[in-house]
């Protein structure tokens, strides 16, 4: 997985936006206006993800490349190493997983508008 396939399966989930709200290389990915990825498109490739607490220690034990999120809530966020030692199937559940955590975080006037968005 390269910056670029990272970029269009993020961008590919209903509701999202990207930006560059911290600098010009920090780049995230927010659905309804809510952070639910992000990615530094200088450095080695690397992705910020949300958990639940429970996941996020899980998958640190099974992975040296997933550490605690870097400047993040560390009970909640992984920074996912993309290096290829995690397979993009796993990679592509944990953004698919970040981005329900966040939907379901949204309030529930949010969600409907949300629901409401064209697949």
């Amino acid at each position: 997985m390269n910056i670029e396939e990272l970029r269009s399966y993020c961008l590919s989930k209903k509701g999202v936006t990207e930006s560059f709200p911290f600098d010009e290389t920090t780049l995230v990915f927010k659905v309804m206006n809510k952070m639910y990825a992000l990615t530094d498109i200088e450095d080695d490739l690397a992705i910020n993800l949300k958990f639940e607490p429970e996941d996020a220690l899980a998958a640190r034990d099974a992975y040296p490349s997933v550490q605690p999120g870097y400047h993040m809530n560390k009970k909640y966020w992984n920074t996912v190493q993309i290096d290829g030692s995690i397979p993009v199937s796993q990679i592509k559940q944990w953004i698919d997983d970040s981005y329900a955590l966040v939907i379901a975080s949204l309030p529930k006037k949010t969600q409907q508008a949300w629901s409401e968005l064209p697949d």
